[in-house]
């Protein structure tokens, strides 16, 4: 069965990816890795500890080292790689060919992922680092099924991974330096800024001396305000600013069809910088997609609805079919992100007894509930948990925190746990759609 890949970007997320059908997790500490924010939720020895979680529960790891680095920390990330291989990782996810190597020699047990930073596009460049001793190779976004189809073809020994949702970057690959230009947030040493989601604002440089009959030679700008930046443009009418804007991925429409060209070993969701919630409904969405993939009893309807309920930039399922030149609708020139379907008002503890408000949460109103294991129906002198139309529900009478004080309401940001009418899975969530009155 192809692999599901799900982003830990910490520990809470690693536990809920694993919680809601992940087969291997991706993530690493701060250093070396393309998503440095993210991994400063990890230490060495956190880090750790998460690797043994996953392992406990017979799911692989594999450490993020696709930075780049300069000549002065080599020392360092020699170093890095003796640690990570001492925590026992499942693989490391390398992008340059000099890492490659070093990490080959100072641990030659861990297997090497190709990072989709090497831009493998063609059968050439597959040949050549499989030759170097990689086991996967994660595709470029740009890669079409037809390409992965002859790679698999021609090096059937070798594991092909691509990404099936999240975010995409406008730049070929990740190749971006307009944050390094921006800010100097190098995007290829982990600290993009992302820029291309800014809302730029669109003006017009007049003539010199405002001189009238020279208008035809006006010249046209966008400016981000924060930087003050200017970037000369020519635009269309009725074309919005968010100029860079890239749609996020999302091929779980096309799960089945990937799936029967037996090309492709492991699907990737991406965002390890994104919320619990949505490490827990691209876990749950793909793995169900997957799983009906075999049982052929696929409906690329249900799980699109799903995937609505997270906040996105739009959808667009990216040139794993069609060619990028060919694609017109793969930008959101209106909006940097929209609002998912649904509101989260609050995430089940580890207690299984309580959680945690991320939203307005009052009696009397009914919240759905998104559990990664079975609901029991249950009722208390706090509210009830039941099902309806094959979803589940829960139903506050009385908001009552752990210390036994009841509310009329809680909000976000109050750290008090409410107790629940019942008792639910680790990591289920309640939420609310957004088009209901609350």
């Amino acid at each position: 069965m192809v692999e599901l890949l799900a982003p830990a970007g910490n520990f809470e997320k690693l536990k809920i990816a694993v919680a809601y059908g992940a087969d291997a997790l991706y993530g690493g500490v701060s250093h070396f890795s393309l998503r440095n924010r993210s991994a400063k939720e990890f230490t060495y020895e956190t880090f750790k500890e998460a690797v043994e979680y996953a392992h406990a529960f017979h799911k692989k790891i594999y450490v993020t080292i696709n930075g780049f680095p300069f000549n002065s920390q080599i020392k360092l990330l020699a170093q890095h790689i003796e640690k990570m291989a001492d925590i026992q990782a499942d693989a490391f996810i390398i992008s340059a060919p000099g890492v490659l190597r070093l990490a080959q020699k100072i641990a030659p047990h861990i297997p090497i992922h190709l990072s989709t930073q090497a831009n493998v596009l063609n059968v050439l460049d597959a040949e050549f680092f499989y030759e170097m001793g990689v086991k996967r190779i994660i595709a470029a976004r740009e890669m079409s099924l037809n390409d992965l189809k002859e790679i698999k073809k021609a090096l059937p020994n070798l594991e092909l991974e691509i990404f099936v949702h999240g975010s995409m970057c406008f730049a070929f690959s990740g190749r971006c330096l307009i944050s390094s230009l921006q800010h100097g947030r190098v995007p290829n040493r982990g600290s993009c800024a992302n820029d291309c989601r800014f809302d730029y604002e669109y003006f017009i440089q007049p003539p010199h001396d405002n001189n009238m009959y020279e208008w035809n030679a006006c010249k046209y700008f966008v400016r981000e305000p924060d930087t003050g930046v200017v970037m000369r443009l020519e635009e269309e009418e009725g074309v919005g600013t968010h100029i860079f804007n890239a749609k996020d991925l999302n091929l779980v429409a096309h799960i089945q069809d990937i799936i029967r060209t037996k090309a492709v070993d492991s699907l990737k969701i991406e965002g390890r910088t994104k919320s619990s919630y949505y490490a827990a409904i691209t876990t749950k969405t793909y793995k169900k997609a997957i799983n009906d993939s075999y049982n052929n009893e696929f409906h690329a309807e249900d799980y699109m609805a799903e995937l609505y309920t997270l906040k996105n930039r739009g959808f667009t399922d990216g040139y794993i079919i069609h060619r990028p030149f060919v694609r017109l609708d793969t930008q959101n020139h209106q909006t940097a992100i929209s609002e998912g379907s649904f509101q989260v008002v609050a995430e089940v503890r580890e207690d299984t007894k309580t959680a945690l408000a991320k939203f307005s949460i009052y009696p009397y109103q009914i919240y759905e509930i998104i559990s990664p294991a079975e609901i029991i129906p249950q009722e208390n002198g706090n509210g009830k948990i039941y099902a309806d139309g094959g979803r589940f529900f829960i139903f506050f009478k009385k908001i009552i925190t752990l210390q036994g004080k009841e509310l009329e309401s809680i909000h976000s940001g109050n750290t008090n746990p409410i107790v629940l009418p019942g008792v639910l899975a680790a990591y289920s969530f309640l939420r609310f759609h957004l088009g209901e009155e609350k």
